[in-house]
């Protein structure tokens, strides 16, 4: 059912539009084109935004050529505008690499990643010449040399001491104490280690993080070259939250290491494997609500029941999609943006302590614990924005369909790259949008 489902995604619609439309009018458009029976979740998805990302990533880091990481986002019109603008593209399971290879990229522009990969999957990349993946432990480098003996290694290094929450996460990657062994192993088993991969997440903040991580790689290079591998590959991983700000961040501290321990006379190649990064923003995900239930202050904190204000009411409001649905990243530990409510209210409208839920009854599903909302009825509409990363239908549940747009000048700024509707992007049909609606139609507000 799922690749039926994104077959039937290649052929797309993308809507084209003109002068200031902007996004919300969109949304707005596909909930009056909604019957009432019907009220379900979607998405929009402005190709543009993907596009500047790609723009930016090059003017910034013009030394680092991207690697998709598919699993962010599996999108067949995401991959599809990726592979346009010439990435690569890390594929964790055979969904993936199918659909990769539905666009023509070719083999050595992919990467199986993943710590733990089924025999299988193994298999299947070594007889679709698919030779790039990623190992960090000795088990898994038996199986790919079992199945898979032609593979060409990136050897995961865990990066250590850059995050807050580390103590309480999985470690991946191995240990630079642990190298040696596990390329004296390759070498014992034939294998090839041809380049070096490490991860410093997007929420730390010290550059000495990546000091430490080209450091470390360099060691585990000149280790390699002791045993004779030719190694070509340094991957920094995908540590990119799609801020402008924390790009710029990431070069300043990355170039003068790449500069000192990879120079360009090196031969090494460096690539990235951002995700968040090119979907984050790029996706809006419209919910209605479905349900409400109101609770005074005062029942719930007899404790401090003479402070002022507890006699205020609480809103508890149930949603038309939930974390087994599109908000299934904040399993992941990532927030949920605070959303835009998609009607007009009044500058004194009173605020009220809200929380969010989706409608199983399961403990899990909530969606925010805690907002200030003017009170909402029964089939008002929430907006949330950045939500085109691990949103998409990684639960398993059926995904909201994706309404896929693009201004006419990001639309010119793509035909810039060489990239036109009848040749690199063979699947998109441009369709004119509506003109935009007037101000009193297209009212938004974001609480306080």
């Amino acid at each position: 059912m799922r690749m039926k489902a994104t077959l039937d995604e290649l052929l797309c619609s993308v809507e084209l539009l003109e002068g200031d439309t902007a996004v919300l009018d969109v949304i707005k458009k596909h909930i009056s084109d909604q019957t009432q029976t019907q009220k379900s979740a979607f998405f929009v998805a402005d190709l543009g935004a993907i596009i500047w990302q790609q723009i930016r990533l090059k003017s910034h880091m013009d030394q680092v050529r991207p690697f998709y990481d598919v699993k962010c986002n599996s999108s067949a019109v995401v991959v599809e505008i990726l592979a346009a603008l010439g990435t690569g593209f890390v594929c964790s399971s055979k969904h993936e690499l199918e659909l990769v290879k539905s666009f023509g990229v070719p083999a050595q522009d992919v990467i199986l990643g993943g710590a733990c990969k089924q025999l299988s999957l193994i298999k299947y990349a070594a007889k679709h010449g698919v030779r790039l993946l990623v190992c960090d432990n000795e088990a898994e480098m038996r199986k790919i040399a079992r199945c898979h003996p032609n593979a060409k290694l990136l050897l995961q290094v865990y990066t250590a001491g850059c995050c807050d929450h580390e103590e309480t996460a999985m470690p991946f990657g191995c240990t630079l104490k642990d190298c040696r062994h596990l390329l004296e192993c390759a070498k014992e088993l034939g294998l090839n280690v041809t380049g070096v991969k490490f991860h410093v997440p997007s929420c730390c903040a010290e550059p000495e993080a990546f000091s430490h991580a080209v450091s470390d790689a360099r060691c585990v290079f000149d280790m390699g070259a002791e045993l004779g591998f030719a190694m070509s590959i340094l991957d920094i991983g995908g540590g990119f939250d799609g801020v402008e700000a924390q790009l710029e961040k990431v070069n300043r501290a990355l170039k003068p290491m790449l500069d000192v321990y990879f120079p360009q006379s090196t031969g090494v190649s460096v690539i990235a494997e951002p995700g968040a990064y090119y979907v984050s923003a790029a996706f809006s995900l419209a919910v209605s609500i479905i349900s409400k239930k109101m609770a005074a202050q005062d029942a719930k904190h007899h404790a401090h029941d003479t402070l002022p204000g507890n006699d205020e009411p609480e809103f508890t409001y149930f949603l038309n999609d939930g974390v087994f649905g599109s908000f299934a990243y904040k399993l992941l530990e990532e927030s949920v943006p605070v959303p835009s409510l998609l009607k007009e209210i009044s500058a004194e409208e009173p605020l009220f302590s809200s929380s969010l839920w989706g409608s199983s009854n399961d403990g899990l599903d909530q969606v925010l614990e805690s907002c200030l909302l003017p009170e909402l009825s029964v089939g008002d509409w929430l907006v949330f924005n950045h939500t085109g990363a691990n949103s998409l239908g990684v639960m398993g549940e059926p995904t909201p369909p994706v309404h896929y747009i693009i201004s006419a000048q990001d639309w010119y700024e793509i035909q810039n790259y060489g990239i036109t509707l009848d040749t690199a992007l063979k699947n998109f049909s441009l369709v004119p949008c509506f003109q935009k609606p007037s101000l009193s139609e297209s009212a938004i507000s974001t609480p306080a």
